[in-house]
């Protein structure tokens, strides 16, 4: 992903609101959300080129999404997927905090990484560039490129939106609006990543469209406190057009929040 707004344990009746952009290459084949068959009770879409998904639950009420640290100054052909950080978690059995306590040795394998792991009971961010695990309090996060809420203005966007959507009986609607914006940032408020201004003026729009790399999905998930989630993923083409629609409901083994 390269937009994420959350919502932790804000409203009672959502405990979790989870609104995202996956951004990529567009030549990098992938699969929309759907039950993996290899791993039953993963619900995620599937990176066809390494194997693994930037954004996953699991019927036992596990969650975790992961975006790229930009910084092109910093990128090894010969690194791990970050994907399987997301993949490993998912189908793995460890509390958020011993997962990734045991990460940190060797998060080094990866390119730069922000990986959120949630387990049911608690909510979890890990900056590679940090180096260290924050447990998440209740609250409005935002995430992109660079550390957890750092004020980019897509990321401001997104934490106002998700802020103002969990206040409305579905939120869905308005975080879909919110993740369609295709405005661009005043090159003043632009971040400096290494990648020039032309790029950074493209990627500060939350939605971005292009032939060779944009938004490639806009996903929206909510975990009612009984366990009750809807998981809604919009496939998109490079103008920003949805062309398909993968909707899944249904209710988690375990309560989320509590």
């Amino acid at each position: 992903m390269c937009l994420i707004a959350l919502a932790w344990k804000v409203r009672g009746h959502l405990p979790l609101v989870v609104a995202a952009n996956r951004d990529e290459w567009r030549e990098r084949p992938a699969r929309p959300a759907h039950w993996w068959t290899d791993r039953p009770a993963i619900l995620a879409g599937r990176d066809l080129q390494a194997g693994g998904t930037w954004m996953g639950v699991t019927r036992e009420g596990r969650f975790a999404a992961v975006t790229n640290f930009r910084d092109p100054s910093d990128k090894r052909s010969t690194a791990r997927s970050r994907g399987e950080l997301v993949t490993d978690f998912l189908a793995g059995t460890e509390s958020a905090a011993r997962f990734l306590s045991n990460l940190s040795a060797r998060d080094h394998e990866y390119n730069g990484f922000n990986l959120l792991v949630g387990d049911g009971v608690s909510l979890l961010y890990y900056g590679s560039r940090e180096g260290h695990v924050r447990s998440l309090a209740p609250g409005v996060y935002g995430l992109s490129n660079h550390l957890l809420d750092e004020p980019w203005p897509k990321v401001t966007l997104a934490r106002r939106e998700m802020q103002a959507a969990i206040e409305e009986p579905d939120p869905a609607p308005r975080l879909f609006e919110m993740l369609s914006s295709t405005g661009v940032a005043p090159d003043v408020q632009l971040p400096h990543t290494g990648v020039g201004p032309d790029w950074e003026r493209r990627l500060s729009a939350a939605l971005i469209t292009g032939a060779d790399y944009g938004t490639r999905c806009s996903t929206v998930l909510a975990i009612d406190p009984d366990g009750t989630t809807t998981f809604e993923e919009r496939t998109r083409d490079a103008q920003g057009a949805v062309v398909s629609t993968a909707r899944h409901e249904f209710a988690l083994r375990v309560a989320v929040g509590s």
